[in-house]
């Protein structure tokens, strides 16, 4: 039998660490987070990390793996999971892959994009306009050179704008015009499953989300980290909004209305990227797990 690897995504909020869970007790497997923000055992609550009682019921990888003082990359992440992996499918047929990070899943399931040097330059000055003028020009550069980019990308992430507009402004072509353009061999075969639902029901759910995290102790947490605000993990939604209440910029309703705007924002973009690639099955978020499993099977079955 080959080795298949289940990657299960989709927007925030949706289920998938409900699902994941589920088809990791069915297939007797483990699972492997591809969510960037999860890796951190610093950031448990505005991350919305599986629950004690989720992480017994089946056994993780990569959550709360790492402190927010380590530097850690998608290149990094990828290194990492593949080793994790080789050593799963040792004992397992199937592993389960669950996340809504799409870089950090195409890393796995595609392999990183190659992208040519930049002088360094570039960089130095895009990392100057961010300091004098802020994200928000960045951001409608990039727009201006890259449009495509601009409605996929971490857009809020001022690291990922500055690293999309010195691939624009130092080769003169769309950053997106390098994405998948080689898929990387491996040793495995990944069927990717998306849960999906109405764009109501997916911010209801996001708003209800927030509210939930706000009363379970988002505040305590972010004000624990407000110390450290400045460091790259931390410059998220469901923080840095909370840094700003902190810093009385904005109200506490304005800054928690805020952090639902943004996630809204961030499951559109989440969409954007997951609909490119026509190979997912998409399932309603109220589909049962049996009849996600018999297509499940049905798909590995014909591969």
């Amino acid at each position: 039998m080959s080795k298949y690897l289940i990657s299960i995504v989709g927007p925030t909020a949706i289920g998938k660490t409900s699902l994941s869970i589920q088809l990791a007790q069915h297939f007797n497997t483990e699972i492997i987070s591809a969510d960037s923000r999860q890796f951190y055992k610093e950031m448990t609550i505005g991350t919305a990390a599986p629950t004690k009682e989720e992480l017994n019921s089946a056994k993780h990888h990569f959550i709360h793996n790492k402190s927010i003082f380590e530097d850690y990359n998608v290149g990094a992440f990828e290194k990492d999971a593949l080793q994790t992996l080789n050593e799963l499918f040792k004992t397992h047929d199937i592993v389960i892959m669950v996340g809504g990070s799409g870089l950090y899943v195409d890393a796995i399931s595609k392999g990183l994009d190659d992208f040519p040097e930049v002088e360094s330059d570039i960089r130095k000055q895009l990392n100057k306009d961010l300091e004098n003028h802020g994200l928000l020009f960045l951001q409608e550069k990039l727009k201006t050179l890259d449009e495509k980019s601009y409605n996929t990308i971490a857009i809020d992430n001022p690291h990922r704008v500055i690293r999309a507009l010195e691939i624009c402004i130092g080769t003169g072509k769309p950053y997106s015009s390098y994405l998948n353009k080689n898929t990387a061999n491996r040793p495995f075969k990944t069927v990717t499953i998306g849960l999906i639902a109405d764009r109501d029901i997916i911010y209801n759910r996001i708003n209800q989300r927030v509210d939930l995290m706000v009363k379970t102790g988002l505040l305590e947490e972010a004000r624990d980290l407000y110390n450290n605000k400045d460091l790259n993990a931390l410059n998220t939604v469901g923080y840095k909004e909370l840094f700003n209440f902190f810093d009385s910029t904005w109200t506490l309703d304005f800054a928690i209305s805020e952090i639902k705007k943004n996630t809204r924002r961030f499951a559109k973009r989440q969409l954007t990227w997951f609909r490119k690639d026509k190979t997912i099955l998409w399932f309603d978020y109220q589909t049962s797990k049996d009849q996600i499993i018999t297509e499940l099977n049905k798909k590995m079955n014909s591969q």
